[in-house]
């Protein structure tokens, strides 16, 4: 079991989002939010990976800023995992990937804290590549004016569907993941305007579609696309330090009405800002074989 101050992060955001609130919201639908909500730690780094699929390296980012329990629970995790052999020319090789890993912590009867591992991505964005959707004009969304006084943070995962010519034909909010605790009507109208300020923007986007390889030739692309909504260390919501824990709050998912299958991807809330992610075709990561949670 860890001992930490974990709330600390959702106690702070409680309180920047008061001013958001309605005068008719009680205090007990934020407890009620606060009681299922979690605290989340995303950690970074590398791995390699043997030929044989067995973990071989791990190397973790500021391990130096971690306590010594949360780099030893990470560090015992990783190295016990499998996957499944990565071939090159029908010969399996070893393999060095970016890793992104997401904990969760909930405080424990005890004072200390229960910690998993929900998430994990090795996605690495490749601007050059020409087997895959690429990024041309995207002109970034602006901060929701009322969720920028009142202080709130939140990460969009929107699914997009590229056109032929590179432009957007469809695009929905898959997710809206919240980084704060507030009454539920409140975070649902966060939601909506972050969801809104990032279609809205997404609307106007164009990409590179693929040339060479076997999905060049489809008559549209899915892609995901991260967008962050964060704050400047210069407001009263500054952004965490890495190692240390803020409020997480997953919002429900929505398929794309485009696709009759679902495009939910393991890993998908880790991507990396700044890249775009084919949902169907190209498959740039590792697959992990071992169940990240034991249940």
């Amino acid at each position: 079991m860890m001992r930490s101050s974990l709330f600390l992060a959702l106690a702070i955001a409680t309180g920047s989002i008061a001013s958001l609130a309605s005068a008719d919201a009680t205090a007990q639908t934020a407890q009620a939010v606060r009681a299922t909500a979690e605290a989340s730690m995303v950690l970074t780094g590398n791995i390699d990976v043997a030929a044989d699929g067995s973990v071989s390296n791990l190397v973790l980012d500021q391990r130096e800023v971690l306590t010594s329990s949360i780099a030893s629970f990470v560090d015992g995790t990783i190295r016990s995992w499998r996957f499944e052999p990565t071939l090159r020319d029908g010969a399996p090789v070893p393999v060095h990937a970016p890793l992104r890993v997401r904990l969760l912590g909930k405080p424990s009867g005890d004072g200390g804290m229960q910690v998993r591992m929900s998430s994990v991505d090795f996605t690495q964005y490749n601007d050059t590549a020409t087997d895959t959707v690429t990024r041309n004009r995207m002109t970034p969304p602006r901060y929701p004016e009322a969720a920028f006084r009142g202080g709130a943070q939140g990460d969009v995962l929107l699914l997009v569907r590229v056109a032929r010519d590179g432009t957007v034909a469809d695009v929905v909010a898959e997710q809206v993941n919240m980084g704060v605790v507030a009454p539920e009507r409140t975070m649902q109208q966060l939601r909506e305007l972050f969801a809104k300020a990032s279609i809205t923007a997404a609307r106007k986007w164009t990409f590179a579609p693929p040339t060479t390889g076997e999905n060049k030739d489809r008559a549209d692309w899915t892609i995901r696309v991260p967008v962050s909504y964060t704050l400047g260390k210069d407001l009263k919501s500054r952004p965490e330090a890495y190692g240390t824990w803020r409020a997480f709050i997953p919002g429900p998912r929505q398929s794309a009405p485009w696709r009759q299958d679902d495009a939910q991807q393991a890993g998908s809330d880790l991507l990396p800002a700044g890249g775009v992610y084919m949902v169907d075709g190209v498959n740039r990561g590792l697959r992990l074989l071992t169940p990240l949670s034991k249940d």
